[in-house]
């Protein structure tokens, strides 16, 4: 949750979005604007996601739910890496080819939040600035708030927001590489992993078990006197890439450079990820990967449902602070402290 401050503005900016001439907007008319391609009410829809105000959910979810029929027909991309490899930067211009063919690109850029107040960082910074103009493009961003994966907890449903709204290629750009980025490959078709060269041991700083589930693997900033370390980087990466287990799907994850700046390099990006599809769609993999990830938000979804039920819950509220004192002064464990508290919300479900 964002600070107060934060959250407030952000109820009273959705409340006043609902006020209209005819009253409160309905789910239908929220859908049609959709439907029809409206940036504007797509990004409401998505504010509506964010909300925690029980009228805003009620009306989100139906929303989502009627726009479900139109979903699922874009690429969706996962792209992360190492903080200062240029996601940004590679997402403006990647976004920018695609735009060129004429392909509706919708970016969710997840602004990292602060540990603080949970507010984002970036704030209402601009980014993407020459993307975000482009009448082919969407860009949203949206502070993660903790959320797990980097991610803030609307994007699934953005996603199936953008797909209806006509989107063709979806983009996630992920805060940066770390254990709960695991979560991104769960929502998303494509996963791109974005690294630097000349940071010593090029293995350095970049978790297995992140590698082994990228899709593709480039070295951005493979520019000037920095190419050719980022060639030698790209196949040391290669090298290591073939040490992993073969995949089930049978796919080879592919590596190469690229320069953001100088739109080097990202049509191979492209025309790797055509030849991913082609080859997941053939063998049936690209079906089965998104049966399994609705499966996994779904559960990801009850255990968010569940969390804020026991939070919400009137006898753990009133014994939360005392359970938190003995386990912080160490009088109980925080397993028996977890017990005890589970015990008075199991007693008082609602």
């Amino acid at each position: 949750m964002g600070d107060l401050n934060i959250d407030k503005a952000k109820e009273k900016a959705i409340s006043a979005f609902l006020k209209s001439q005819k009253g409160v907007l309905s789910a239908n008319e929220i859908v049609e604007g959709i439907f029809a391609g409206s940036t504007k009410v797509l990004g409401q829809a998505i504010t509506l996601l964010e909300s925690t105000n029980p009228q805003h959910i009620e009306i989100a979810t139906d929303v989502v739910n009627k726009c479900l029929p139109k979903s699922g027909k874009s690429i969706r991309i996962g792209i992360t890496g190492v903080p200062g490899v240029g996601k940004s930067t590679f997402i403006e211009s990647f976004g920018s080819y695609l735009t060129d063919q004429g392909i509706k690109t919708a970016v969710l850029a997840i602004d990292p939040s602060s540990n603080v107040n949970k507010g984002s960082i970036l704030g209402d910074k601009t980014r993407m600035e020459n993307l975000s103009k482009n009448p082919l493009a969407f860009i949203r961003p949206s502070p993660s708030s903790g959320a797990l994966g980097g991610v803030a907890n609307a994007t699934r449903e953005s996603i199936l927001l953008c797909e209806s709204a006509g989107f063709e290629v979806i983009i996630v750009e992920t805060v940066g590489v770390g254990q709960s980025e695991y979560l991104v490959k769960e929502m998303v078709d494509f996963f791109l992993l974005l690294m630097l060269s000349g940071a010593g041991d090029e293995i350095q700083g970049i978790k297995r078990g992140i590698m082994e589930m990228a899709d593709a693997l480039f070295v951005n900033k493979a520019d000037g006197t920095n190419e050719l370390f980022s060639q030698k980087a790209a196949q040391s990466y290669k090298n290591v890439l073939h040490l992993f287990t073969a995949r089930e799907d049978n796919w080879i994850p592919e590596t190469g450079t690229c320069s953001a700046i100088y739109n080097t390099g990202i049509k191979n990006v492209w025309d790797i990820i055509l030849k991913f599809k082609a080859q997941q769609t053939t063998n049936g993999w690209l079906a089965k990967r998104r049966k399994n990830q609705s499966e996994t938000w779904l559960l990801e979804q009850v255990n968010s449902e569940l969390k804020n039920l026991f939070l919400q819950n009137n006898e753990v509220q009133k014994n939360m602070t005392e359970i938190t004192e003995q386990v912080v002064s160490g009088k109980i464990t925080p397993y028996a402290g977890s017990k005890i508290l589970m015990d008075f919300f199991t007693r008082n479900l609602k």
